[in-house]
């Protein structure tokens, strides 16, 4: 009996995450480290990572008036997010 030889435990959890279909979902969540640095330090005072739903960004948004300035620049923060990322997962963000 030949043995193989060993693997690097992160390899192995990568093929592991791909097979379960994790690795998008997993990287969608790097979002969280990224947003000051795309939003800004102002908004992301004001704002917070909620949750990603069916590749929805959901934002939480302390004030209203921040909530309609954001929803009008909700396409520029998608691109900025999809650049930062270097992915398209994310569809959409929804700011409440």
């Amino acid at each position: 009996m030949t043995q193989s030889a060993p693997e690097l435990l992160g390899n192995v959890i990568d093929a592991l995450m791909r097979q379960l279909g994790m690795q998008t979902k997993l990287k969608q969540y790097d979002i969280v480290a990224l947003w000051p640095s795309i939003v800004g330090e102002q908004i992301a005072s004001m704002t917070g990572i909620d949750r990603i739903e069916n590749n929805v960004l959901v934002v939480k948004v302390t004030a209203a008036p921040w909530r309609t300035e954001l929803t009008f620049r909700k396409k520029e923060i998608l691109e900025k997010v999809h650049a930062a990322m270097n992915s398209d997962s994310i569809k959409d963000i929804r700011f409440r």
